[in-house]
């Protein structure tokens, strides 16, 4: 069952759900050399705004690194090995994010998690994420770690099939969320972002989203 929303405050670890738990904070620690360690790899992979299936821009721009990367086009949605616009492999995963991800996801109780792809997601006010399923991984056993950085964030957890009720989860820069096992395939979204300027991202939040894609 997952908790109420008034359940989901807290600065212990949270379980959301079964296998289902919110880190907060927990990216803070190494904030700083995050930082640095992006923004080599959005000069070598620009954030983009890629198309749908259906040929319609996508409203958060985003771009990968790490050996798999997730694009979306006419061809529809898949991994590949490099960036579809420069032809050049996808920036490798930085170090630091790649002990984040592994910390993160022992905390909420999977082990020895080693993503191979990191998606990066910009949101700009009002731009939201509708309810979905990630399915494109070959191995639903390994989790999914999402950190959230910058501007606040309302993450839509909702059950195995789209209609299912969602919870309202808030997001604050340096939160880590981290679900998988009988979680792994539940819909999740996020909601419009309201305007606002974080101190140290300005008027943007970048959701980092780490998985084991091939």
């Amino acid at each position: 069952m997952i908790q109420s929303d008034l359940d989901l405050f807290g600065p212990e670890p949270q379980h959301l759900a079964s296998q289902t738990v919110l880190l907060p904070g927990f990216a803070l620690s190494v904030l700083e050399p995050l930082l640095d360690a992006l923004r080599p790899v959005l000069r070598a992979a620009p954030l983009r705004h890629m198309q749908t299936p259906g040929g319609l821009n996508m409203a958060v721009a985003l771009t990968n690194c790490g050996a798999l990367g997730w694009v979306s086009d006419a061809k529809g949605y898949r991994y590949t090995t490099s960036d579809p616009i420069s032809g050049q492999a996808w920036p490798a995963l930085p170090q630091v994010l790649l002990e984040l991800a592994g910390r993160a996801a022992l905390a909420a109780g999977f082990e020895g998690f080693v993503p191979d792809a990191c998606l990066i997601n910009q949101y700009l006010p009002g731009t939201r994420l509708s309810l979905h399923q990630d399915r494109n991984e070959r191995d639903f056993e390994q989790p999914i770690v999402s950190i959230s950085l910058g501007l606040p964030a309302v993450f839509l957890l909702g059950g195995l099939q789209r209609s299912d009720r969602t919870v309202r989860v808030p997001l604050s820069h340096g939160d880590v969320l981290v679900w998988g096992g009988e979680d792994r395939l539940r819909f999740h979204g996020v909601l419009p972002i309201k305007p606002g300027l974080h101190s140290r991202m300005g008027e943007r939040r970048i959701n980092l989203t780490l998985r084991k894609a091939g």
